[in-house]
């Protein structure tokens, strides 16, 4: 009987599932939304249950789509955002919201409630910041959990289990309380290429020296793809798969994106300092991967043994990007809701008004698209979004012009990024772009001409899967080696070359871009110095 793998994308807003045979091909594929709540400004949550109920639902449509037997899927694993799940001793849902209800259990990776905590971690110059670009964002776990115990001090009483969301989709299959290397590494400042990993004295000095008792932390954490045992007998009923398939450790999505992607070319490991992936979707994750230690200012990283045993992997990113272009959709008076059409037909009257204007359409209009702080390579989650040159117009063009310039300065975005990575040791021409981006004609034309890179594109879109499925092909036994199944799985993809013709006009934006970058910082300076009191200080 021929063998197959599952493999499970948790999202922002879906679960989507994939059934696939060993060379990784997919051959059956289903997507169910799941919730999110809005408490407050900045707060985002999930709830857990509704998200396995998706997950269930998605597992059971890809199965249904790909028309195999149960008992020939040997392996499942999951990736997931890295949304944070708190769970009591009996395994029921713990509120992380304001509202008090326990159904909001998962505190959403992009929610942005602690961003004094962040500020708090960064002021202590604890050696672990060393792996996160020397200062903590809000989308990590530690200043999550810090605004959790202070703001919500029953909740935190009640915390048996919390677990990274692909962690907790684990443990919800097989019933293992094993921790992620990759989840653990990324976002709860374990340092894998030490021992011990856990720096327990950063813990109390920031008021969380009893996270290991609320969060039943393991002293090591699983490398990714090992094998946590098989489904439960509850949980194969509920995925409709049978209690020999094998569940595989995990990884945050945009790791299991950077495994899709270019984690086949590991067999020659010096040659992927050249190569970066992108993982692009409602934010933006970029991934750079090399057999040596290679730190980036206002990058997340080097993480050792996060993606591949035995290399190590720098994080990057935009924290709005597909989020962005729907906001500005919304935003505009000729926008209205940002559904894939509503994209298709900007984008398709861009590209017509471009026919005849050429890339100097809107020319005087620049975006910095930083509307959610700047996660790389500033590392400044207060940094805020700048739109430069606006007129009265309101027209549908205008909204055209306006949604093009910001498409573009999200691509000089992803430039800013590549270039401080290969001020840092990195060599990096080529782009490996997966995601939701793929979709959007303008984005990909960018990523090739506004960053100057050779952008490879996967011809079945489905990367972030495709890692995925091979942690569970390594668990399963169907490959030796997390490495071996990524090379095994690949599939194959289509190249884009920068336009030499383009060149002068994105070179010119990019310095636009980075003067943008300056004078915003200099008008924050002004303006973080008025007390309020006197009046507004102006120089001459």
């Amino acid at each position: 009987m021929e063998r197959y793998v599952c493999a499970v994308d948790v999202g922002t807003g879906s679960a989507r599932a994939g059934v696939f045979d060993q060379v990784g091909t997919l051959i059956g594929r289903a997507e169910h939304p799941i919730q999110m709540h809005r408490a407050q400004a900045d707060h985002a949550e999930h709830d857990s249950r509704d998200i396995w109920g998706a997950v269930c639902h998605a597992v059971k449509g890809a199965m249904a789509r790909a028309n195999v037997p149960p008992q020939s899927v040997a392996g499942i694993s999951f990736d997931a955002t890295c949304s944070i799940v708190v769970v009591d001793a009996d395994g029921g849902q713990v509120s992380v919201s304001t509202s008090g209800e326990n159904r909001w259990d998962t505190i959403v990776w992009l929610d942005h409630r602690a961003l004094a905590e962040a500020d708090e971690c960064t002021a202590t110059g604890h050696r672990v910041l060393d792996y996160l670009g020397g200062v903590m964002s809000p989308e990590m776990a530690t200043p999550k959990l810090m605004w959790l115990k202070r703001h919500m001090p029953a909740s935190w009483k009640r915390a048996s289990h919390i677990f990274d969301l692909a962690d907790y989709l684990a443990w919800r299959a097989s019933g293992s309380q094993a921790r992620s290397l990759c989840t653990m590494t990324c976002k709860w400042t374990y340092l894998a290429h030490e021992n011990p990993g856990w720096q327990r004295d950063f813990f109390a000095g920031v008021g969380l020296d009893d996270i290991f008792a609320r969060a039943g932390l393991p002293e090591t954490a699983s490398p990714v793809g090992s094998d946590l045992g098989p489904l439960t007998a509850q949980s194969a009923r509920e995925l409709g798969l049978t209690s020999d398939c094998r569940v595989a450790t995990g990884v945050i999505d945009a790791y299991a994106g950077a495994l899709g992607v270019i984690g086949g070319l590991a067999g020659g490991v010096g040659d992927l300092k050249r190569h970066l992936a992108l993982i692009a979707g409602t934010s933006s994750c970029v991934m750079a991967m090399s057999p040596t230690a290679e730190a980036f200012v206002g990058g997340w990283g080097p993480y050792y043994g996060a993606a591949l045993p035995d290399c190590w992997i720098a994080e990057g990113g935009q924290s709005a990007t597909g989020a962005l272009l729907d906001h500005i959709i919304r935003l505009h008076g000729a926008g209205g809701e940002p559904t894939a059409d509503r994209h298709r037909a900007i984008a398709e009257r861009i590209m017509a008004v471009r026919a005849e204007q050429g890339l100097d359409l809107a020319g005087r209009l620049h975006v910095l698209p930083d509307f959610h702080g700047n996660r790389s390579p500033l590392a400044d989650p207060h940094a805020l979004g700048v739109i430069s040159g606006l007129n009265l117009d309101a027209s549908f063009d205008s909204l055209c012009h306006l949604y093009w310039r910001t498409a573009v300065g999200i691509a000089l975005g992803v430039r800013h990024i590549l270039d401080t990575l290969n001020a840092s040791g990195f060599v990096i021409d080529t782009l490996h772009v997966t995601g939701g981006h793929t979709k959007n004609p303008l984005l990909m034309e960018l990523y090739a001409d506004a960053v100057g890179c050779t952008v490879v594109e996967p011809i079945a879109d489905e990367a972030v899967l495709t890692g995925t499925a091979a942690l569970a092909a390594t668990a399963a036994g169907l490959y030796p080696d997390v490495a071996s199944a990524c090379a095994g799985m690949r599939q194959p993809g289509r190249e884009r070359r920068p336009k030499h013709e383009a060149k002068a006009r994105f070179d010119h934006d990019y310095r636009v871009f980075l003067e943008m970058h300056r004078q915003r910082k200099v008008i924050d300076e002004m303006s973080f110095g008025y007390d309020g009191t006197t009046e507004c200080p102006i120089e001459a």
